[in-house]
């Protein structure tokens, strides 16, 4: 019996010793130092938010400059779900003839989700502007999965195309009415954060 026990004693033993080598060697070969973030993002601090932001042209001084054969290049990423030609079918999205100046979720026979189809107003500059920024923000529960322009100016250019697609297009603002509308929204924007 004494030959059985040193043998269940020496697999004991070589058991716990071939773990103390697999670990010792796993630790070696995969050896984890501190690691760094690939970058950092800065956050501004409370001191940088009363700094004064440098602000870049208006919506209309943009809208005023706007090429609308480079906003048909930018409509190229909305021919996937939209048709702009008169009397043409809808696709996933509505048909954007005359979209500017149109009642917002108000294309006849489209099927709207409920984020646009209850919607007051009509697709105006500023609107539209938004909505190219940002769809879901603009219309939280928008079932439009674009996720936007950045570039103001590409949006712009897409506004002048979409607007030379109408029998009555939107007339462009004027440079001193964008700005006195864009402080009014300033203001009523620090009034709703008080």
């Amino acid at each position: 019996m004494s030959l059985e026990s040193n043998k269940v004693f020496a697999a004991v033993l070589s058991a716990a010793l071939l773990i103390m080598v697999i670990t010792t060697v796993s630790e070696t070969v995969f050896h984890e130092e501190e690691t760094k973030p690939a970058y950092t993002i800065e956050v501004a601090s409370e001191e940088a938010t009363d700094a004064v932001v440098e602000e870049g042209p208006s919506l209309a001084e943009l809208l005023a400059v706007a090429d609308a054969g480079k906003g048909e290049r930018q409509f190229a990423k909305c021919k996937a779900c939209h048709t702009i030609g008169k009397g043409e079918g809808d696709r996933t999205g509505p048909n954007l003839y005359g979209v500017m100046g149109r009642q917002i979720g108000g294309h006849a026979g489209f099927g709207y989700s409920s984020a646009l189809s209850g919607q007051e107003g009509t697709w105006t500059w500023e609107q539209m502007d938004a909505w190219l920024m940002s769809p879901k923000n603009t219309f939280a529960g928008t079932s439009m999965s674009f996720a936007g322009i950045r570039k103001e100016d590409q949006r712009a250019d897409l506004m002048a195309y979409l607007n030379s697609f109408s029998d009555s297009p939107l007339e462009l603002p004027a440079v001193e009415a964008a700005e006195e509308a864009a402080g009014e929204a300033m203001e009523a924007a620090e009034t709703a954060g008080e």
